[in-house]
């Protein structure tokens, strides 16, 4: 027969060591594989308790409660260290993830406005204020759009192959942005008040001031009894918000969509710049939207972007606005 105190020592046995191995395991995982050797089927335990058919039959509830106790009380050193780790693990991830506020953040470059960028916002700031609306329009264009429209004659040395860049299926990249105007003109009636930002093309030697690729700001004012002199002063309050208190002059000139046209120049660092061209719109511009030139007049202005960032910004080379050098765009 088996002896009931030998199996009640094995039982302590194991009592004492799984308790001693639960309190020295430092993570889940190593908690898990003592509960697996405890608690499962082939653990220690039932090995025990395999014992007990050679005990008297009376003896056996005792043992078996025995048991019990040893089962419950390993399991519940198991769920008290399950606790502590999982507490622990939960408070070291806290401290890792940790952030203090007082601490100085890590520091990113702010992005800054193109030169090119600003001054066109500038530029529409100024027109906007006066009343006007801005239009876009593509920058792919018809030879009626680019030419035939803005009163171009067909000899017209702007039509050129030298000067338009001309598209296999007889379009052209449009050499400026008045074909905008005609477009806005053809969708709206008078009176208008419109300002036409964007990229523009020609075949042109790339030097310190002259690139193929560029972009100009127009301006279209069409009304009932506008003047040359709503012109002037129209182009006078644009030039003084930008460039402040300056003289300046206007000079006859020609423009095919325009009559009279004139170039206007600033007084700007001690020396005259030409700044624009402008004019009142030819009657046969009029004409070729569905507006009566009897009844409307209208007045035009034009001129170009990286000129103006040039001037004031100071720049000499026209190139340095397209190179994407950070240290030359990191000055403004």
């Amino acid at each position: 027969m088996a002896d009931q105190n030998d199996l009640e020592s094995q039982l302590d046995a194991i009592r004492q060591e799984a308790t001693q191995a639960i309190a020295q395991s430092d993570s889940l995982d190593q908690l898990e594989q003592l509960r697996v050797k405890y608690m499962g089927k082939k653990g220690p335990i039932p090995q025990v308790l395999g014992g007990m058919g050679k005990l008297d039959p009376a003896e056996r509830p005792k043992i078996g409660a025995r048991a019990n106790e040893v089962k419950e009380a390993i399991q519940l050193e198991l769920d008290r260290k399950k606790t502590d780790l999982q507490k622990a693990a939960i408070e070291a991830q806290l401290a890792a993830e940790t952030i203090d506020v007082t601490m100085p953040g890590v520091g990113r470059p702010q992005g800054r406005l193109h030169p090119l960028n600003s001054t066109i916002d500038q530029v529409l700031d100024i027109f906007v204020g006066l009343g006007y609306t801005v239009a876009e329009g593509p920058e792919m264009e018809t030879d009626y759009y680019n030419f035939e429209a803005l009163n171009f004659l067909p000899d017209h040395p702007a039509r050129d192959m030298q000067d338009t860049l001309y598209l296999p299926d007889g379009n052209l990249l449009r050499t400026h942005t008045s074909p905008v105007q005609i477009r806005y003109m053809e969708a709206n009636d008078p009176p208008i008040r419109v300002a036409v930002p964007g990229k523009t093309y020609r075949r042109d030697t790339v030097d310190a001031t002259h690139s193929a690729v560029f972009h100009q700001i127009e301006i279209l004012a069409v009304d009932e009894g506008l003047t040359f002199t709503d012109l002037k002063g129209t182009i006078k309050v644009f030039l003084q918000e930008l460039f402040g208190e300056v003289e300046i002059r206007f000079r006859p000139s020609f423009f095919p969509f325009t009559e009279p046209s004139a170039e206007v120049d600033v007084k700007w660092k001690g020396r005259w710049l030409e700044i624009l061209g402008c004019g009142m719109v030819d009657p046969n511009v009029l004409k070729a939207v569905g507006y009566d030139p009897e009844v409307y007049t209208g007045f035009a202005a034009g001129f170009g972007v990286e000129r103006l960032a040039m001037v004031l910004h100071q720049i000499d080379d026209i190139r340095r606005l397209y190179n994407s050098d950070l240290r030359f765009l990191k000055q403004f």
